[in-house]
């Protein structure tokens, strides 16, 4: 019997999902407030998931400018904690997911590193970091994840934004 780890071989290229879907999430997971209690609770679900797939992540979560909560997983590096960094000031600069940021860029026929001007040790437009926005307010924080393929990073967020604001509708 094999173990699901729910994560995808590295043999096996995944396709990065239309610019739509990915626009739709960002529409979709929106909070009605954002709390320390939140922060907690959805970054305890991180690690939740994480863990059940054995996954080698650090996970990050940040309101304005304060760290509301910081895990690192077995298998998780201090080079993941500077992939957090990069990825989440392209979602404070941008106000879109890293990952909706770089496929931008893509479907332009470019990168972000060649493209964006800004200094590629600063910012990674690399799937794992995700907006958090509220009602009637806007962007306000990020939630990330750094450890697996960027595609992975950023499904794994998405997941767990799924299943937070499905408890809080």
């Amino acid at each position: 019997m094999t173990h699901n780890t729910g994560l995808t071989p590295k043999f096996q290229p995944e396709l990065t999902p239309p610019l739509e879907e990915l626009e739709a999430q960002e529409r979709r997971l929106v909070f009605r407030q954002f709390t320390y209690d939140d922060a907690w609770a959805l970054g305890s679900l991180l690690v939740e998931l994480a863990r059940e797939r054995q996954a080698p992540v650090a996970i990050d979560i940040h309101r304005g400018g304060q760290q509301l909560f910081h895990a690192a997983l077995p298998g998780s590096t201090p080079d993941n904690d500077a992939w957090i960094d990069r990825k989440r000031r392209v979602v404070e600069r941008y106000g879109s997911a890293s990952y909706l940021v770089g496929a931008r860029f893509r479907a332009k026929g470019s990168t972000f590193e060649e493209s964006s001007r800004l200094d590629p040790d600063e910012y990674a437009a690399h799937g794992g970091s995700f907006p958090v926005t509220v009602e009637g307010v806007g962007v306000v924080g990020t939630v990330t994840v750094s450890g697996l393929p960027q595609l992975q990073d950023h499904r794994l967020v998405v997941e767990a934004l799924e299943e937070f604001l499905s408890k809080d509708r």
